[in-house]
């Protein structure tokens, strides 16, 4: 069982799960506080903010969802129609969608820019969408790399289920997951505090193109040639 937790694919769901963590951190360090990984927060502040009077609050909220749920099912007609079924391709997609982030961001407010505008965080969330259609089986993701809600209810599940007599396998692959995350996380925070907004976008879109190539031809490539 352990032998599962650390074969190729779950190395990978931690590198990519650690890559969530580095885009969320630089859309949330440098704006408004905006979450394009917590879709559950942005359900709830799409309503809430109508009832704080905050009409811009609930707009926004609902945009952001909007642009996740569109990164899943560009990646998703993409997968099915243009690209083998291995991480690679979304990885390329959010790529792209980082990059064009950064345009967006250089265009409009050119490269001294601390705080981002709103359009380049929806492009940020547009990729967040397409990394999580990464791992996929029998049409459904089977590793859902931002959402840490869930991957800590199943850790939680399978502590119990370590206690009842089971095993550390029960519950570990899903901690390393979450610690990927967090890890992300404190990397995107510590980015932050040397670059402006638009040196956050250009940093994550290095990493991600870095992360796009160890997907390639460290799992994918291998993958594909047996």
């Amino acid at each position: 069982m352990l032998r599962e937790i650390f074969d190729r694919e779950a190395r990978l769901s931690w590198v990519l799960a650690a890559l969530a963590g580095v885009l969320g951190a630089a859309a949330f360090t440098h704006s408004e506080g905006y979450f394009v990984t917590f879709m559950t927060g942005n359900a709830q502040r799409g309503v809430l903010g109508y009832f704080r009077g905050d009409v811009l609050l609930s707009v926004s909220a609902g945009l952001l969802m909007l642009a996740f749920v569109a990164g899943v099912v560009v990646a998703s007609v993409c997968r099915r129609h243009f690209w083998v079924a291995h991480p690679h391709g979304p990885t390329v997609l959010t790529t792209f969608s980082l990059l064009a982030a950064t345009v967006v961001d250089v265009l409009d407010e050119g490269w001294e820019e601390n705080f981002l505008d709103f359009p380049p965080i929806l492009l940020l969330a547009f990729g967040i969408g397409a990394l999580n259609t990464s791992f996929v089986k029998d049409g459904e993701v089977s590793v859902p790399l931002s959402y840490v809600t869930g991957t800590l209810v199943k850790m939680g599940q399978g502590i119990e289920r370590h206690i009842a007599g089971g095993n550390v396998s029960d519950w570990l692959g899903y901690f390393l997951l979450f610690a990927s995350f967090i890890v992300g996380a404190a990397l995107g925070g510590c980015i932050s505090l040397v670059v402006n907004g638009t040196g956050m976008l250009i940093a994550a879109s290095v990493v991600c193109a870095l992360t796009t190539g160890y997907t390639y031809f460290h799992q994918d490539r291998r993958a594909l040639l047996k």
